[in-house]
């Protein structure tokens, strides 16, 4: 806990006890590749890293993310991991790439392809009901201890059909949330496909993108949907809920 100074409308001041989300940046290696460093929270540190590969297209499988090794050192943290298959060539194409990205104008062309590459298109599902994503928002708050301590922590949850919530992962980032989720529940086995994907974060591309590439049908965010965000979930045939209240959501 830290000690801060609240200070009121009315000029009073009093010393609170506050605890800060944990923030420290965690690289992830791939193959002996320094891929990424991100901002995150230092726990769940090796779903954190399958999710990534996953949703990186690294790998498709837990399966094929192995000898996952977590490492703290004086700067942060270092996961390192290998991917299998196809993942490793794709893994030297990335490199590649980010060797032009320096050294030429075609990078941005390369990348703007990228973004509006299609995805795989989600599974066949039937339509979840409203209750179920109204039982699982109610139980929500119980499983962040994160976010009920620091008040600045996201949540990405995976929900059964009827809403109870099967898998929780928090982290600073909501982002790193999701990848956790991912990386845990494909370790664990378990598809995404069943039920849906509850995110407490904004419900950007990114977060489509993720669900989509991890095997997601259903996705249910708190927030607005930006315009790209709607647009590649339609695409991707991705059921899509946003503004998720205890009482109202909206289906897009």
């Amino acid at each position: 806990m830290a000690e801060a100074v609240e200070v009121r409308a009315d000029g009073s001041r009093r010393s609170i006890a506050r605890e800060w989300v944990p923030e420290v940046p965690v690289a992830l290696e791939f193959n002996g590749v320094a891929y990424a460093v991100m901002m995150a929270t230092p726990a769940d540190l090796e779903d954190f890293a399958t999710g990534f590969a996953i949703a990186e297209g690294l790998a498709q499988t837990a399966a094929q993310v192995l000898d996952v090794a977590v490492a703290q050192v004086d700067a942060g943290w270092i996961v390192r991991s290998t991917v299998a298959g196809l993942g490793a060539e794709k893994l030297g194409e990335r490199v590649r790439a980010r060797v032009a990205e320096s050294s030429c104008g075609l990078c941005g062309i390369e990348n703007l392809e990228a973004v509006a590459r299609p995805l795989p298109p989600v599974a066949a599902h039937e339509p979840i009901a409203s209750a179920a994503i109204f039982r699982a928002l109610a139980a929500l708050r119980e499983r962040q201890p994160l976010g009920r301590s620091t008040g600045a922590a996201h949540a990405a949850a995976h929900a059964d059909g009827n809403g109870a919530l099967v898998c929780v992962r928090e982290d600073v980032g909501r982002h790193n949330a999701l990848d956790k989720l991912v990386g845990a529940q494909a370790r664990a086995g378990v598809a995404l496909s069943s039920g849906f994907v509850l995110s407490t974060a904004r419900c950007s591309y990114e977060i489509v993108e993720k669900a989509v590439r991890a095997g997601a049908t259903t996705l249910v965010t708190v927030s607005l949907p930006t315009s790209m965000a709607v647009e590649r979930a339609r695409m991707a045939g991705l059921s899509l809920w946003v503004l998720a209240r205890d009482d109202s959501v909206l289906m897009v």
